[in-house]
């Protein structure tokens, strides 16, 4: 689709003339089909994630509580009272790894018990501010971002705290390449999403500008939040003001836009073949058939 063709449906949107079974084909990646509304009526929806199975869970930060979405589309809580957690993953041993906003702290919850084990909580004895998003490693890391400081972490395996990236302007989400060798940054402060390749796990080289976020016509340039990636390295990055994701090859070039009824926060691959992005929106959980299959650690084989 061309930019000046997702502008148009833009406009439309914003009139509130926005047909849900309005599909632009993006070729080799999507959709194949009609987005539709799995759920609704939360305050703030964040955080997608699938777990091994092809379920996936997200957060209501401000309703506090983690909810998990089934392979048949049931919707039922999963943890309550989860102090403000907002981005989430899931390791290969089924544990959910959850940046909790509101208790400053990285931690990881048990998927049977519900037991919390808090993984991080400050770094150099200072308390983090608020962490956002996190990305696991195939070594047992974990990188997250903290907005409020401009600062990107990284736990080694061994739970030692390390601050690889700062002065950065409000670091929102942040992912890993298929091949674990580039960090991508999507900071809500600027529209340039960063890319930074690595050196060694937690050791980021010189930021390059992967590409910049597209930006509504007449509007102030603004930032994205949170993004995922599917098998081939394709990037896909939620711009909430342009009520759209925006979808960018490898190589930072921009291939199209999927339109969402609602300002998209997050999104993520999950359903039985990992090919149906859910995508959270403000109150609501969208999902959407795709041509892409996402890329999911938790089931990943090791590069060669």
């Amino acid at each position: 689709m061309s930019i000046a063709a997702f502008l148009t449906g833009f406009v439309l949107a914003l009139s509130g003339v926005f047909p849900p079974q309005d599909v632009e084909t993006i070729p080799s990646v999507g959709p194949t089909g009609p987005m539709r509304q799995v759920a609704t009526d939360f305050l703030f929806t964040e955080g997608p994630a699938a777990d091994t199975q092809g379920n996936v869970y997200f957060t209501d930060v401000r309703g506090n509580t983690i909810y998990r979405i089934d392979r048949d589309g049931n919707v039922s809580p999963f943890l309550e009272n989860s102090e403000g957690c907002n981005g989430l993953m899931i390791t290969r041993d089924g544990r959910l790894i959850a940046c909790q906003g509101g208790g400053k702290r990285i931690i990881a919850i048990h998927p049977d018990s519900k037991e919390i084990d808090v993984i991080a909580d400050s770094f150099e004895g200072q308390p983090f501010d608020r962490p956002n998003d996190l990305v696991l490693d195939r070594q047992g890391g974990i990188y997250f971002t903290d907005p409020g400081i401009g600062a990107v972490y990284y736990i080694d395996a061994e739970r030692s705290v390390h601050r690889i990236l700062t002065d950065l302007p409000r670091p929102n989400g942040i992912l890993l390449s298929p091949d674990g060798r580039t960090l991508y940054v999507l900071p809500s402060g600027t529209p340039d999403v960063l890319s930074y390749v690595l050196a060694a796990p937690g050791k980021p080289g010189e930021a390059v500008v992967l590409c910049q976020l597209e930006q509504a016509p007449g509007t102030d340039a603004r930032g994205g939040d949170g993004l995922t990636v599917d098998d081939r390295g394709v990037l896909y990055l939620t711009q909430p003001s342009l009520g759209a994701i925006q979808v960018v090859a490898p190589n930072g070039n921009t291939l199209g836009f999927i339109k969402v009824p609602e300002n998209p926060s997050n999104c993520a691959f999950a359903g039985p073949d990992f090919n149906t992005l859910y995508i959270t929106a403000r109150t609501s959980v969208y999902a959407v058939p795709m041509e892409a299959k996402g890329f999911i650690l938790a089931i990943a084989d090791d590069p060669e």
